[in-house]
């Protein structure tokens, strides 16, 4: 392997940790519940690929607000940008899907019929497609989601607990080393006296 090859996937694995792993671990470290995380990980991603690009972030949007608390935000817009690279090549399979559904024709993916949608000349065609792919997704976006919810919640259910173990603190144990010192004046009979308590405070659990 050539020192430019190296470099190459050296500077996208460093992009990929900067964009997708540090992102995903700010996630871990509010403690979020798995089930949430797998949940909103499917509907970034099934959201992800819709067909039309340049929309996608307006819909996590909308769901985000339309679900609220049901949904972690920052979870979904993340699975929404790990799916963007899915989006165009799943954009061809939506478009055959729902071709199929509706038994129409199937739209040329051929350099003839780019030069005609560049052209205008097949503005129809283009519409037909368009509907048919949207059509596609609508069949197709639930059975992924709830795939991709079956398949990530056993993975982040044991992400979870291994990250919450990791960096978990142990309950700090009372010693005299940790007693507070408390210096108190009590007046008594006009007179001040002076004497330090120890303060014992019982460890949370």
């Amino acid at each position: 392997m050539s020192n430019s090859t190296t470099k190459g996937l050296g500077a996208i694995g460093l992009w990929l940790h900067k964009k997708v792993v540090d992102p995903f671990i700010q996630i871990l470290r509010r403690g979020v519940e798995p089930k949430q995380l797998a949940f909103s990980t499917a509907l970034g991603i099934s959201l992800g690929v819709f067909p039309i690009v340049g929309v996608t972030v307006f819909l996590c949007g909308l769901a985000i607000a339309m679900l609220g608390s049901s949904v972690n935000a920052p979870t979904v817009m993340l699975a929404n940008f790990v799916a963007t690279p899915l989006e165009l090549s799943l954009m061809v399979v939506f478009l055959r899907f729902g071709e199929f559904v509706t038994g129409g024709a199937h739209f040329p993916l051929t350099s003839d019929a780019l030069k005609k949608v560049l052209t205008g000349e097949a503005s129809t065609e283009i519409f037909r497609s368009i509907l048919n792919a949207l059509l596609g997704w609508l069949v197709l976006a639930p059975l992924i989601m709830g795939a991709l919810y079956i398949v990530l919640l056993p993975g982040f259910v044991i992400l979870v607990h291994k990250f919450k173990f990791s960096t978990g603190s142990s309950p700090n144990l009372a010693t005299p080393s940790s007693t507070e010192l408390r210096l108190k004046v009590v007046e008594q009979k006009g007179k001040k006296i002076y004497y330090v308590s120890k303060a014992w405070e019982a460890p949370k659990p």
